[in-house]
């Protein structure tokens, strides 16, 4: 059967747009292809230059970051350790000639375990008989934290502060607690209930209260900035300054801030302020209240 001109016309034409097609369809195939990489690429890097940034601004005693911004690095930061640390670990196998499949690093690749410190400051007169016997024993015992500002009970909430931030700067825990010096702690009893709160990446945990706020500057537990708190007078909700505990991130996050977060009176309410604009989960533990002694209870003021 023979064909018309016209009719082969069409057929090209229709062959010609076909081929048009399938080229067009390709190359949007590659510019997606080369779209997405970009975006990955540019991500990654996006992480990287806000890491850095936070690290320039932070040794300059300043914060141009959002709350937001700052968590998500953190977490960042706690991925790329995590896995930094199971490469050296599996480096290390491997130089030993250990099966990969039959190797147990433990979680994360974490040292297991409760770290212990009598955290102190230093005298008003530097140097004196005090400061050198803190020294003495420390080199002896090696279990203090020495601070660089002075011991005072005014200076309790700026001590709690710079401890939490020193403490994520040396341990990368997964909690850090806070205890007051006439406190006895169950070390076991601790480390169970700490366990349940593992799935909580920030997590503020302790007896929780709203005490009163006193304005009267004769008054033992006076506040200075009790204006702040409105006709009530009552405190927002916050742990008890016997004992409490934050997750690593929190920690992390006053260390990162430290020379903006501010304190108050107290250094149980300056924490619990700390996190008031934070995504954070308060768990009201009874364990934590120190009032009395009985089983499977974490702590008890003497």
């Amino acid at each position: 059967m023979m064909q018309s001109k016209g009719s082969n016309s069409k057929v090209s034409n229709m062959v010609f747009r076909t081929r048009i097609s399938s080229l067009l369809i390709s190359m949007f195939a590659i510019f997606a292809s080369f779209y997405v990489a970009g975006r990955l690429w540019q991500d990654a890097q996006t992480r990287v230059y806000l890491i850095k940034e936070l690290d320039r601004v932070t040794g300059l005693g300043k914060s141009a970051i959002s709350v937001d911004d700052t968590l998500k690095i953190i977490a960042c930061r706690e991925q790329h350790k995590k896995l930094s640390t199971l490469k050296m670990d599996l480096a290390a196998a491997s130089r030993e000639g250990v099966d990969g499949k039959r190797c147990n690093f433990g979680e994360n690749g974490k040292e297991k375990g409760i770290v212990s410190r009598f955290v102190i400051g230093r005298s008003a007169d530097r140097g004196d008989n005090l400061d050198r016997n803190v020294d003495d024993e420390n080199r002896q015992t090696n279990d203090f934290m020495i601070l660089d500002q002075v011991e005072a009970p005014g200076e309790l909430p700026k001590k709690a502060k710079m401890f939490f931030a020193l403490a994520a700067d040396r341990w990368d825990a997964d909690f850090y607690a806070k205890v007051s010096d006439d406190v006895y702690v169950n070390i076991d009893a601790l480390g169970a209930t700490l366990t349940s709160h593992l799935d909580k990446p920030r997590v503020y945990i302790g007896c929780m209260k709203s005490g009163e706020v006193f304005s009267e500057p004769s008054h033992k537990w006076y506040e200075p900035d009790w204006w702040k708190f409105g006709d009530k007078k009552s405190y927002f909700r916050h742990a008890s300054g016997e004992m409490y505990v934050i997750s690593g991130a929190l920690a992390k996050f006053i260390s990162i801030n430290r020379n903006l977060l501010r304190t108050y009176a107290h250094d149980d309410v300056s924490a619990g302020s700390w996190f008031l604009g934070l995504d954070v989960k308060h768990v009201d533990e009874g364990k934590f209240c120190c009032s009395s002694w009985f089983t499977g209870v974490i702590c008890y003021g003497v």
